[in-house]
């Protein structure tokens, strides 16, 4: 998956992206949804420096559903234009200044799956609940995970209100330990038919991309509630995710083997 898009030493006219720490170099270009200033309709866009290119002549639409539904190799070909677009020398084209546009959900999600993806994470949550047996012992064998409440994602930076609910029995209000855990999500596609399992060898091309995810909890009411069905009302109340999407193709660099494991 590494080709020449990835060359470090590779420069944009942009010269913001040129900048030593700078979050959206050319090898990055993460993929999302915004509101140019004096506009109404949301376009998809591609971040650079600190500015963002409108890139809806090749992404129609106000969602980035329809990069989802591409092949692996269709993403990887839309990401080599956009590198040829910005590099240096490339004509210059209009952009937009990202502190100036409005910044929206990047994709419209239909379902989505919370998994208890880390030892370490699950073991100290586990302590929460459990002191003295943190880590079940189906969590080595199984995907641990619970379905979410897609209607209440909001794009990062969205005012959370506290949630109310039972904190044990005969007591109601507003939860006394709200919480928050930073998370890794993935956007996958183009999808299976109901019934019709993705193999695990093709699991890898069906990832489009991953974003951050901030998992706010109600502590108080899950602890009262969880058992024994698992987290409810009080993980529901709201989800936030960055509005930036870094796509596969440019995590490439980074991959690393899994950790060893009995």
């Amino acid at each position: 998956m590494i080709d020449d898009t990835h060359d470090p030493s590779r420069r944009s006219w942009v010269e913001s992206a040129n900048q030593p720490g700078c979050d959206f170099p050319i090898q990055n270009l993460p993929l999302g949804v915004f509101v140019p200033p004096g506009h109404a309709t949301p376009r998809i866009g591609v971040a650079i420096g600190d500015a963002v290119l409108d890139v809806s002549e090749w992404l129609p639409g106000d969602s980035l559903n329809v990069y989802f539904s591409f092949t692996s190799s269709e993403r990887a070909d839309l990401r080599k234009r956009f590198v040829r677009l910005l590099e240096a020398g490339a004509p210059r084209r209009e952009l937009y200044r990202m502190d100036e546009c409005r910044q929206e959900l990047p994709a419209r999600v239909g379902d989505y799956t919370d998994f208890y993806a880390s030892i370490h994470h699950a073991t100290n949550v586990g302590r929460l609940f459990r002191p003295d047996n943190p880590l079940l012992p189906n969590y080595k064998h199984v995907p641990i995970a619970y379905h979410g409440r897609a209607s209440s994602i909001v794009v990062s930076g969205t005012a959370i209100r506290r949630p109310s609910g039972q904190l044990g029995e005969g007591k109601f209000g507003p939860t006394q330990e709200l919480d928050y855990e930073v998370e890794i999500g993935f956007f996958v596609g183009p999808g299976n038919r109901l019934g019709e399992p993705i193999p695990i060898c093709e699991a890898r091309s069906h990832v489009a991309g991953v974003c951050l995810v901030n998992d706010w909890s109600a502590r108080d009411i899950q602890r009262w509630e969880y058992q024994p069905l698992g987290p409810f009302l009080a993980k529901s109340f709201a989800t936030s995710i960055s509005p930036w999407v870094v796509t596969m193709q440019a995590l490439a660099p980074f991959r690393i083997p899994a950790f060893a494991r009995p």
